[in-house]
C-alpha cells in the first residue's frame, strides 16, 4: 500500500540530487501556490468520505474549498487548485465543479475542474476548468512517449514505433513525430538507398525530444473528456471534446480554441498523433497514424500505419500504409486504399480497390497518383502503377499495372475489345465545371492555421505544366507513329514527330483513321488506344500558354508596374524549364530539394525546425519561380523570350482573354448538361421541384463567382494593357 502512487521514475532512472517530482514541476506552469491543507479542512475532506495514504502530501491553492471534494481516495502527492461554488456546462452536460467519486494517484489539478466517477487516475497534469466525467482509466506510464518514434532510458529498439507508410513491407518506414509535416514524411520515405540520409531523419527526430522517463500526461484547459473508457499516455491539449471513446492510448491530440479537436463514440486510437481541428467520429480505428490539422475520421473508417495530410476525410473505409497530402477525400464503405503514395486533392469512389498485390510474390507493391487522382466506382488496380495528375479512371477492373503518362485524362478498361483506352485532356472538355470546382474548393477549405508549406491547388501549376510539355511531345510521337505504321513504314522519333505535329494541328478529322497506340503505358500484351488525341493535345498548348499569361499577370500585381513596357523589361530572361517535386502538396524545384537534402547530409541543415525553414524560404520565392518556369515553358514551345519582347506578351494577354473566356463557359455548360438530361428530370414532377432541389443553374454560387472571375481578369488585362 505505502508504493501506490510513488517511486513513478524507477530508481536506475532517477538523477542524482533529483526527486520523482521534477520532470511534473518542469511540466506544471499553472502559476499556483499550493500549501498543506489545514486541519479543518482535513476533518471536512475526512467527514466527507474522502482518503488519504498522508494528507500532508495533499497540496491545495489559497482558494481552495474542501467541501467540493467528496468520496475520493488520494494517493501520492495531489495538488489541487482553486476551487469554488460553481457549475461548469458544456453541450448540455452540468457538472459541479470539485472532486467526486474518483480515486486520485499523484496528479496536479488547475482552478475550478470538474472531476467526477473517475474510477482511476494517475500521473497527469490537469489545467484550468476541466471537466473529466465517468472515465474508467486515465493514467500516464514512466516510459510514455505520446505517440512519438522514440524510445525512452533503458528500452529496447523493439519497442520504437513506426509507420511503414507506402509499402506494406515496411521498406519506406518513418518516425512519427509531434509537428510532422506531409512534406517531411514524403522526403523521409523517399531516396532509401541513401543510409546516410535516413539516419539524419532519424536523428533529427532523436534530438527533437526527451529520452528520460517519467513525464506526466497532460489535459489543456477547458477539455472535457466524458462517459470514456480508456486513456493511457495520452497529452490532449487545449479546448478539446472527448466523448464516450473506448482506447486511446500514447497519443497526442492537438486542440485550440480557434481550432478545437474533437473525439466521439466507439472510437480506438493507439500510437498516434491528432493536429489542432480534427474530427474522430463513431467507431474509428486508427493504429500508427498521424492525422495532419483538420483532417476527420468518420464512421468506422479504419487508418493504420498511415499519414493523413490536412483538410482531408476519411470515412466508412480501410487506409493502410499510405502517405496521402492534403486535400484527400474518401467516404464510402466499400472502398480500400493500401500502400499509396497520394499527393493531395484525390477523392476515392465507393468500391474503389486501389492495392491489389496479387500479381506479386510478396506484399511490396506500391501506387503513385500525382495530384487529382480520381478513381470511380469499383476501380480495381494492381501494383505497381504510376498516375500522371487528374487522372480520372472510369469503373472497371483493371487487370495489369498501369503508368499513365498524360494528364487530365480519362482511363477506361475497354473489357468489350479487351484494351485500355486514354482520352487526354478529358477534364477541360467534358468536366470543366469539377475541375475549376474542385481548385476552388481546397482553397476555400484549407482551414490551416500553420501554413508552413504553401499548398498548391491550382491545376494548372509548375508540376501539371511539365507533365503537359511532355504529353505534348509523347502525343507527337505516337501520332506520327500511327501515321507511318498505317503505311507499313518506320521511322526515327524526330521524324515521327514532326509528322504528328503536323496532324495534331489539323484536327481531330485529319487523325481519324489513325490507330494511336500507346506503349508501355499496361504491363500487358493488348493494345492501349488515345482517343482524341488531337483535342487533348489542343488542350495542353492552349492551357500552357495561358500559363505564361497567368503568371505574367500574377507578376504585374506582385509589383504594379506603370506600363506594360516596364513589366516586359522586368521579365526574367527565358531558360530551361526545371523539374519540380510535390513535396507533401508544395511545389519545389527539384534542384532546391537536390541541395537541401546535401545540406541535411552536410549536417548545415541539422533539425524538423530547420528543414521546416527551408519549406518557408521556397514558400516566399514561389511566385518568381513560376513566372520563371511559364517563360522557360512558352520558350521551348514557341521558340520566343518573352522578356522584353512587349509585343509578345501583348498578343498573349490579349488572347488569354478569349481563352479564360472558353474555360467559364465550359463551366457553365458541363455543369448544364446535368439540368438538361431527362434521366435526372424523370425523378421530378417538373423543372421547378428539380431547382428547387438541386438549386437554380443561374444562382449556382461557384458559376456566378467563376463569372465574376472572368469579368475581373478581362478587366485586370484591358487595363494593363492601356498602360
Amino acid at each position: 500500500m505505502q508504493a501506490l502512487g510513488y517511486d513513478f521514475i524507477p530508481a536506475p532512472y532517477l538523477p542524482a540530487g533529483k526527486n520523482e517530482y521534477y520532470l511534473r514541476n518542469q511540466q506544471n506552469k499553472s502559476g499556483i501556490s499550493y500549501r498543506q491543507l489545514s486541519a479543518y479542512e482535513i476533518e471536512v475532506l475526512v467527514r466527507n468520505r474522502n482518503q488519504s495514504d498522508d494528507w500532508n502530501k495533499i497540496l491545495v491553492s489559497d482558494a481552495f474549498n474542501p467541501e467540493l471534494v467528496k468520496n475520493c481516495k488520494f494517493f501520492g502527492l495531489v495538488r489541487i487548485g482553486k476551487l469554488e461554488p460553481y457549475c461548469m456546462e458544456f453541450n448540455n452536460l452540468r457538472m459541479a465543479v470539485g472532486l467526486y467519486n474518483s480515486t486520485i494517484i499523484s496528479c496536479d489539478f488547475g482552478d475550478n475542474v470538474v472531476v467526477d466517477n473517475v474510477n482511476y487516475m494517475a500521473h497527469y497534469i490537469i489545467g484550468n476548468e476541466v471537466m473529466l466525467v465517468n472515465v474508467n482509466e486515465l493514467a500516464t506510464t514512466s516510459h510514455s512517449k505520446f505517440g512519438n518514434g522514440i524510445i525512452k532510458e533503458g528500452e529496447d529498439e523493439k519497442v520504437r514505433i513506426w509507420l511503414e507508410v507506402c509499402n506494406e513491407n515496411g521498406g519506406r518506414s518513418i518516425l512519427p513525430f509531434d509537428g510532422m509535416l506531409a512534406g517531411d514524411a514524403y522526403l523521409w520515405s523517399r531516396n532509401r538507398n541513401d543510409k546516410s540520409l535516413q539516419q539524419k531523419f532519424i536523428d533529427f527526430t532523436a534530438s527533437r525530444f526527451d529520452t528520460r522517463r517519467g513525464y506526466y500526461g497532460m489535459i489543456g484547459d477547458r477539455t472535457v473528456v466524458k462517459n470514456s473508457r480508456i486513456l493511457k499516455d495520452t497529452w490532449i491539449g487545449q479546448d478539446a471534446y472527448i466523448k464516450g471513446a473506448n482506447k486511446i492510448k500514447n497519443v497526442t491530440i492537438h486542440s485550440i480554441p480557434d481550432a478545437r479537436t474533437q473525439i466521439g463514440e466507439g472510437c480506438e486510437l493507439v500510437n498516434g498523433i491528432i493536429g489542432v481541428g480534427c474530427r474522430v467520429f463513431y467507431g474509428v480505428k486508427a493504429v500508427r497514424f498521424v492525422m495532419a490539422s483538420h483532417s476527420q475520421l468518420k464512421y468506422g473508417a479504419r487508418l493504420i500505419n498511415s499519414y493523413l495530410g490536412n483538410n482531408a476525410t476519411i470515412s466508412c473505409c480501410e487506409v493502410l500504409n499510405s502517405l496521402i497530402f492534403p486535400a484527400h477525400e474518401q467516404h464510402h464503405n466499400n472502398s480500400f486504399l493500401c500502400a499509396a503514395l497520394v499527393m493531395g486533392q484525390s477523392n476515392m469512389a465507393a468500391g474503389a480497390t486501389i492495392g491489389s498485390n496479387h500479381n506479386s510474390r510478396s506484399a511490396d507493391g506500391e501506387l503513385i497518383a500525382g495530384r487529382g487522382f480520381w478513381p470511380g466506382l469499383c476501380v480495381s488496380l494492381k501494383h505497381n502503377s504510376k498516375f500522371a495528375s487528374f487522372a480520372i479512371l472510369a469503373k472497371g477492373d483493371y487487370p495489369a499495372e498501369l503508368n499513365i503518362e498524360l494528364p487530365f485524362s480519362l482511363i477506361s478498361n475497354d473489357a468489350a475489345n479487351d484494351r485500355l483506352v486514354i482520352m487526354p485532356g478529358y477534364w477541360f472538355q467534358y468536366n470543366m465545371y469539377a475541375l475549376a470546382r474542385n481548385a476552388w474548393k481546397y482553397v476555400d477549405r484549407d482551414n490551416r492555421i500553420d501554413k508552413t508549406q504553401h499548398l498548391e491547388f491550382d491545376y494548372l501549376a509548375p508540376d501539371t505544366a511539365n507533365e503537359m510539355v511532355r504529353a505534348v511531345a509523347l502525343l507527337e510521337k505516337i501520332t506520327g507513329e500511327a501515321y507511318y505504321r498505317s503505311s507499313g513504314k518506320e521511322v526515327s522519333e524526330p521524324v515521327a514527330r514532326k509528322k504528328g505535329k503536323a496532324l495534331l494541328e489539323a484536327g481531330d478529322d485529319a487523325i481519324a483513321q489513325l490507330n494511336i497506340e500507346l506503349h508501355g503505358a499496361e504491363n500487358s500484351s493488348r493494345p492501349v488506344i488515345v482517343l482524341k488525341a488531337a483535342m487533348g493535345y489542343r488542350w495542353y498548348l492552349s492551357l500552357l500558354d495561358h500559363y505564361a499569361a497567368k503568371e505574367i499577370l500574377h507578376f504585374q500585381q506582385r509589383h504594379a508596374f506603370s506600363s506594360v513596357l516596364k513589366l516586359c523589361n522586368k521579365l526574367p530572361m527565358a531558360g530551361k524549364p526545371k523539374e519540380w517535386e510535390n513535396i507533401g502538396g508544395q511545389l519545389i524545384e527539384k534542384d532546391a530539394v537536390n541541395a537541401c537534402l546535401a545540406q541535411i547530409k552536410k549536417g548545415s541543415l541539422n533539425s524538423w525546425d530547420a528543414l521546416h525553414a527551408f519549406y518557408k524560404k521556397q514558400s516566399a520565392g514561389y511566385g518568381d519561380q513560376k513566372l520563371a518556369h511559364a517563360l522557360a515553358i512558352y520558350k521551348t514551345i514557341h521558340g520566343e523570350d518573352l522578356s522584353k519582347n512587349k509585343n509578345k506578351v501583348v498578343q498573349l494577354l490579349e488572347e488569354s482573354i478569349s481563352f479564360r473566356k472558353e474555360i467559364t463557359d465550359l463551366i457553365f455548360e458541363s455543369r448544364e448538361k446535368d439540368y438538361q438530361n431527362p434521366f435526372r428530370l424523370m425523378v421530378y414532377n417538373n423543372p421547378e421541384e428539380m431547382d428547387a432541389v438541386v438549386g437554380k443553374l443561374d444562382q449556382n454560387s461557384f458559376i456566378l463567382e467563376e463569372q465574376k472571375s472572368f469579368r475581373n481578369y478581362k478587366k485586370m488585362v484591358t487595363t494593363l494593357l492601356k498602360k
